[in-house]
């Protein structure tokens, strides 16, 4: 039994969701959302809660039955509220500013790297004195969100000796000793 696929969505106010052929389109007050889904997955509007249904209870028609329903829930979520994700860029030197949608970042190698984000995102760079710099997207759509920011974590992932690089405000880091962390 899919728990998540079962779950109703509520519709915040101004918040509209329309379905053709297997395509559900959420409209909001930031913005419009579409995506097309698997036919055999029915999604039904009532007054102001939408519900995910599944023809048979298949392997393949209970994990999609879960996931159309969170997809659809976050593209709900991001045209009424937003979504929001923050970086911190740990180093000494590193540096993180921006131009609009085009993020230069300074990361320790022999030249800058210029990254030009998306433009249904918005970045904004935050370097404050005795804080790490910071790198703020926000926008509507979730899935773009965690991919911009998962490829310029990438440019520097965080190493396990020092903890120099790019994380996610919050994440905690395992470290390790290192080489004199063995004798005693």
């Amino acid at each position: 039994m899919s728990r998540v696929g079962n779950k109703v969505i509520t519709l915040p106010a101004g918040v509209t969701v329309t379905i053709e052929k297997s395509t559900v389109t959420v409209k909001g007050s930031k913005g419009t959302l579409s995506r097309s889904i698997d036919p055999d997955i029915a999604v039904e509007v009532e007054g102001n809660e939408v519900r995910v249904k599944r023809p048979t209870d298949q392997k393949r028609h209970k994990a999609l039955h879960g996931l159309y329903r969170a997809l659809i829930n976050n593209m709900v979520v991001g045209v009424s509220d937003g979504f929001k994700k923050e970086m911190e860029i740990v180093g000494v030197g590193y540096k993180a500013s921006n131009q609009g949608n085009l993020l230069e970042l300074a990361l320790g190698y022999s030249h800058a790297i210029f990254m030009q984000i998306p433009s249904e995102l918005k970045v904004t760079t935050a370097m404050e004195k005795g804080q790490n710099p910071k790198v703020t997207l926000e926008g509507i759509d979730k899935e773009l969100i965690g991919q911009v920011s998962a490829k310029i974590r990438s440019l520097r992932k965080v190493e396990p000796y020092k903890g120099k690089g790019i994380r996610f405000v919050g994440e905690q880091i395992r470290r390790k000793a290192g080489k004199a962390g063995g004798k005693k």
